[in-house]
């Protein structure tokens, strides 16, 4: 469904599910409640005197003479930075940066990263893009670029000197664990145009790729699953919606998408600090796949977005989520703009599955975990999820995902090697299981997760947050 069909979701509210300050993300244009300088006590008065002495001693104090506007934004900066690792301060250039990702066109490599210990960390790259043609993998760290080392620099900063003109060359040191030498990339930047949705036919089976759930990525994949459609004739014999390495993206292009498979029932609430702060989205009647079984592939990368539809097809037992545990976002951050050229990007809710699950930390368990063999660094390869950053927020009902990725013993279906599988011209194993198991699925009768008649969908909310 498109935005003006939502009642819930207004177009002047728009949320983004973040996974990392360099992931794709939604311009939530929210002004900042005038009211909030109300709950200002004396004990706070006491904590922003204690900021100005700090600030009056570095002015006349320090070393060097220091620009007053420097020091505001290291500010700023630092007190975001302590929140959580998705919020922050956006400048004029941030800002930018942000409304060019969500268009979905920049020049680029195709990354989507995010900083730990100082260095720059891969949370995946974009498929078909330079960086994934290149062999840059999640889990690398990149440590040099054009042979300058980037430590230090701000995520924002490092970010901006991969990208550039399309046709440019750049270079890239990348350390892995589990090798020896760090490995030297050389890369030539293009237009990422994150086209969200692509599509093919394997036998009767229409595959659908999302990469992002940037603007219109709900009408592109309804588009895509007409032409799928066209191509066979008739409708498939059932779906895979592929969501690895899917960063996230646009709540409301999430719900749109978990709608084109549901005929009704919740899709996911997101429940803000106060008890009543709750808002939920509903399915619209009309399942787009009628019913035809449907696969969810999910990786370590699957993140935010990629959660909540994988966790809606799963809880409203539509679809059969296949691959390894997702990576664990389970907060909106919203943008307040504070000029016309900057902004606060802020965590201001957790989202929930309709059973009421947090994929905080925990992420998405698949209903079959299907390890991709077919690449050859991935027993080696370390994976890497939100539980992994820093100050990240704790999930209510603390989940051990040691026993969760825990195996006794060896499946005996995934003991091929990747040269076992290219031999067989298997190039993608999980996506071949997948394929596999569509034809062990009878038709599906779509239901709610829970019984009785679905709810009354809510009213259009506000414009604006107050």
């Amino acid at each position: 469904m498109t935005e003006s069909t939502k009642t819930t979701v207004s177009p002047k509210r728009r949320f983004a599910l973040w996974q990392g300050a360099a992931a794709l993300s939604t311009l939530a244009l929210v002004p900042l409640a005038t009211g909030a300088m109300a709950t200002v006590d004396s004990k706070t008065q006491e904590e922003i005197s204690r900021f100005m002495d700090v600030y009056l001693e570095v002015k006349s104090n320090y070393v060097e003479q220091v620009d007053d506007s420097k020091l505001i934004e290291g500010a700023i900066n630092g007190m975001l930075a302590s929140l959580d690792p998705h919020s922050g301060y956006l400048d004029a250039r941030g800002f930018s940066n942000l409304r060019t990702q969500t268009d979905g066109e920049y020049g680029g490599l195709g990354l989507s990263v995010t900083m730990e210990d100082g260095v720059v960390k891969v949370i995946a790259p974009t498929a078909d893009t330079p960086a994934a043609k290149a062999g840059i993998k999640a889990g690398d760290y990149i440590t040099h670029i054009n042979k300058e080392l980037i430590f230090g620099l701000t995520l924002d900063e490092a970010v901006e000197q991969m990208r550039g003109k399309p046709g440019t060359a750049i270079d890239i040191t990348v350390v892995r664990e589990g090798q020896d030498k760090p490995i030297e990339m050389s890369l030539t930047r293009e237009i990422i145009d994150l086209k969200p949705v692509k599509w093919e036919v394997s036998g009767d089976v229409g595959v659908l790729t999302v990469s992002s759930f940037s603007a219109d990525a709900t009408t592109d994949l309804r588009a895509a699953m007409m032409a799928v459609e066209k191509s066979l004739g008739k409708k498939p014999r059932g779906w895979i919606l592929d969501l690895r390495s899917n960063p996230g993206g646009l709540l409301d292009e999430a719900v749109g998408i978990s709608d084109l498979f549901l005929e009704r029932g919740e899709i996911v609430s997101q429940r803000g600090r106060k008890k009543g702060d709750i808002e939920r989205y509903f399915a619209e009647p009309g399942d787009v796949a009628g019913g035809a079984p449907v696969v969810v592939l999910i990786d370590s990368g699957s993140a935010s977005a990629s959660e909540i539809v994988a966790g809606a097809l799963q809880d409203q037992h539509r679809a059969v989520v296949m691959g390894e545990r997702s990576f664990g976002k389970g907060s909106v951050q919203t943008v307040l703009p504070l000029t016309d050229t900057t902004a606060l990007r802020l965590t201001t809710a957790r989202y929930y599955t309709p059973s009421g699950r947090s994929v905080q930390e925990g992420g998405i368990e698949p209903d079959i975990r299907v390890p991709q063999i077919s690449d050859p660094d991935y027993a080696s390869r370390p994976k890497f999820r939100e539980s992994d950053l820093r100050r990240h927020l704790v999930n209510e009902k603390k989940v051990d995902n040691g026993l969760l990725e825990k195996d006794e013993k060896v499946d005996p279906r995934f003991t091929a090697t990747a040269a076992d599988l290219k031999a067989k011209g298997i190039e993608d194993f999980q996506l071949h299981y997948a394929l596999q198991t569509i034809g062990r699925i009878g038709p599906v009768v779509p239901r709610m997760a829970q019984g009785g008649k679905p709810p009354v969908k809510p009213a259009a909310k506000p414009t604006a947050r107050n």
